[in-house]
């Protein structure tokens, strides 16, 4: 038997997983008693070379991450991580205050209800509430699907600025039933419709036998940071019962918006 040649890309991928590790570890050192710690420091804690840690904090500092004290020569943690970490609250708070409206709703409608954010190229279900009918449609919580071919999805796209709603028709919109809708005119149409009307329909376009209506929710700044949907079985939910879903969902939307600090007029297109 030969000797076995390591593959490069393996070895440079662990490599670069190596690193990440070390540069998470490096962020972890920061507390509240340790706001400010030097590269000696750092290294001595962690066991890493010095020239290793300062590598990774200059990587850091780039993406500001890290922040130099310019009076003490120390690091402390930079303002990069403040607005990951006010995303993160702002979905939890998004979470935490729909949470009994949504299941008001499902207890109305009788059906599934979700709540989903964006989360890049992609929406991600945070707050799921499966319908208690024996037939339903059941949705994993952290789950993430297209924007193009879901009604939570198309509700959040149809609000966004003209760059982002670019950025999902010129890229390959997957067929995921021979219902999905692909073509990037007839999808923008679309999202017209759903602006004047303020709510959007999904007709087995993501998943067969599935039928879904969503609306968006706006934050205090007046931008769509998410929306409510409810989503059913084809058997119970024709276009009409579907439709018929408007109402109770556009008033759990409006009811969310308002909780986040929304003050904008709630007509037609805009809640």
């Amino acid at each position: 038997m030969g000797t076995e040649i390591p593959d490069v890309d393996e070895e440079g991928q662990k490599a670069r997983l190596s690193s990440v590790s070390m540069a998470i570890r490096i962020l972890k050192a920061f507390s509240g008693d340790d706001a400010e710690i030097g590269i000696s420091e750092l290294a001595k804690r962690l066991g890493i070379a010095k020239s290793t840690v300062h590598r990774l904090v200059v990587t850091l500092m780039a993406e500001d991450f890290l922040d130099k004290n310019p009076e003490t020569g120390r690091y402390r943690l930079g303002l990069g991580l403040f607005g990951l970490g006010s995303l993160v609250r702002h979905r939890m708070d998004l979470s935490t205050e729909a949470r009994t409206l949504l299941a008001d709703l499902r207890q109305e409608t009788g059906e599934t209800v979700l709540l989903a954010v964006p989360a890049g190229r992609e929406i991600m279900y945070i707050r799921t509430l499966a319908s208690r009918q024996a037939v339903r449609i059941s949705t994993e919580m952290g789950m993430r699907v297209p924007y193009h071919c879901t009604a939570a999805g198309r509700a959040i796209l149809a609000f966004q600025p003209e760059n982002r709603v670019a950025t999902v028709t010129t890229a390959l919109m997957p067929v995921r039933t021979p219902k999905t809708v692909t073509d990037p005119d007839r999808f923008r149409k679309l999202l017209a419709n759903i602006r004047r009307q303020g709510y959007a329909i999904e007709d087995e376009e993501s998943e067969l036998g599935m039928r879904a209506i969503a609306a968006p929710i706006y934050d205090a700044q007046s931008e769509v940071v998410g929306s409510v949907a409810i989503a059913g079985p084809v058997q119970r939910l024709s276009l009409r019962n579907l439709n018929g879903l408007a109402e109770p969902l556009l008033s759990t939307a409006r009811a969310i918006s308002v909780r986040l600090g929304y003050r904008g007029s709630l007509g037609s297109g805009e809640l």
